[in-house]
């Protein structure tokens, strides 16, 4: 069977995704077509794949595998794709609708240009904060929070701040990094970012940021994903890294997070306790793959 796909990413943090807004087409093994078709020598190559399709509870459902076949809860930048690809398709009735991911709700705007979604700013919903929810273990701690938590590996000894967007994250601010003293753009991220994400703190595996203030609205930041390895970009770990930021009292609730794939907008609202993320996303290219 020639299944159709279509390569798009956002801050460099490219998935395949497949349209089923019609009907989805039979595949055996999701997670191992994953595998396969993310893999960048042998298949399509990308951080994952995404099936598009409809929902009983929102306008469209976004259903997420990352690159090793595992399911995924979220995907900041993945939903901005497919709200590209729902609203460019004329699937969307409008420039507002909604996404579900794993049965969690989220409300999207998209802003047009000549018919197209350009730039796209989700509500990401209130950040979950409590450590048993995020999942954290930490042992002989009671805590509302988990904000600089101490954490060791066999290389380095760091805090962190966990947060989950629908998914976990452990940010690391670089200034509290032992073991590490040089430049977030020379970090071998790939000799670090395995231990965290398997760390035994962290039930469900993690995501990590490592992030470098650059000011009070401007953050570097580099990340490690659960099931992938380093990306280009993650949008739920730029909010994450906002509500980090502003939780240990590095930044403001508004901040540009500056990844290797470009930059996102990200404001943790006092106002409703939302945290929204805006930022673009691009189709690249359409094919068919052999399943």
């Amino acid at each position: 069977m020639k299944l159709e796909f279509t390569k798009m990413e956002g801050c460099g943090n490219d998935y395949v995704y497949v349209d089923c807004v019609d009907g989805q087409p039979y595949i055996h093994d999701k997670s191992e077509l994953a595998r396969r078709i993310s893999d960048r020598h042998f298949g399509v190559g990308g951080d994952g794949l995404i099936f598009v399709n409809k929902s009983d509870i929102a306008d469209f459902e976004m259903e997420m595998y990352n690159a090793d076949g595992s399911r995924g809860e979220m995907c900041g930048n993945g939903i901005r794709c497919v709200a590209k690809l729902v609203y460019d398709r004329g699937y969307a009735s409008g420039e507002k609708f909604t996404i579900e991911s794993m049965g969690a709700v989220k409300y999207i705007t998209v802003t047009t240009e000549n018919g197209k979604a350009v730039e796209i700013s989700v509500d990401m919903g209130e950040p979950i904060l409590k450590p048993e929810e995020i999942p954290l273990r930490i042992p002989g701690e009671v805590r509302d929070t988990a904000v600089k938590v101490p954490i060791c590996t066999k290389a380095l000894e760091a805090k962190f701040t966990g947060v989950s967007m629908g998914n976990p994250h452990a940010v690391i601010f670089m200034d509290s990094v032992k073991g590490y003293k040089g430049k977030l753009s020379e970090m071998p991220i790939e000799a670090y970012g395995p231990e965290f994400e398997n760390h035994v703190l962290f039930p469900a595996r993690v995501n990590t940021e490592f992030v470098e203030v650059i000011d009070r609205n401007n953050v570097n930041m580099r990340v490690w994903e659960r099931g992938t390895g380093e990306t280009l970009a993650c949008g739920t770990g730029c909010c994450a890294t906002c509500v980090a930021g502003v939780l240990t009292g590095r930044t403001d609730r508004e901040v540009t997070v500056h990844v290797r794939g470009g930059d996102l907008k990200i404001n943790w609202n006092k106002a409703d306790n939302h945290v929204y993320m805006t930022g673009p996303a691009r189709e690249v290219f359409t094919g068919l793959f052999d399943v």
